[in-house]
């Protein structure tokens, strides 16, 4: 069994900013805070980092081209959690034909998705 996983990270202009949303909004577990950079973890061997993006070797840019998405068995629950939270920019449940999902974005405006595979012959692929 292999011991590889990955990290993704995002840059921001201020990490202080944006921490208490991935810690207390989304529930991210902290892992590690490097001061400039804190790591979480998402579920099992997934994590995600937050890095100052003055100082991390990616800059911190003012519009985003990327999105996380979240593999997740109760989407409608995450769904009601954010909602309440009171989120912007939160779509609403969308449902195709491989999955159930919709999108949100964080405080500095970072897509982020929640689905959950619904079709058999796909959510098997992972």
């Amino acid at each position: 069994m292999t011991k590889d996983y990955s990290i993704t990270f995002f840059y921001y202009d201020d990490i202080h900013a944006v921490a208490p949303f991935y810690e207390n909004v989304l529930g991210f577990e902290l892992v590690l805070d490097q001061g400039m950079a804190r790591i979480y973890r998402i579920a099992g061997r997934n994590y995600f980092g937050i890095v100052d993006g003055n100082r991390g070797h990616c800059k911190h840019q003012e519009k985003s081209a990327v999105l996380l998405t979240i593999v997740a068995e109760d989407v409608a629950g995450w769904h009601a959690k954010l909602k309440e939270a009171g989120v912007p920019k939160q779509s609403e449940m969308l449902r195709g034909t491989f999955c159930e999902h919709f999108f949100f974005e964080d405080p500095a405006g970072y897509a982020i998705e929640i689905q959950r595979f619904h079709n058999p012959d796909v959510a098997k692929l992972f």
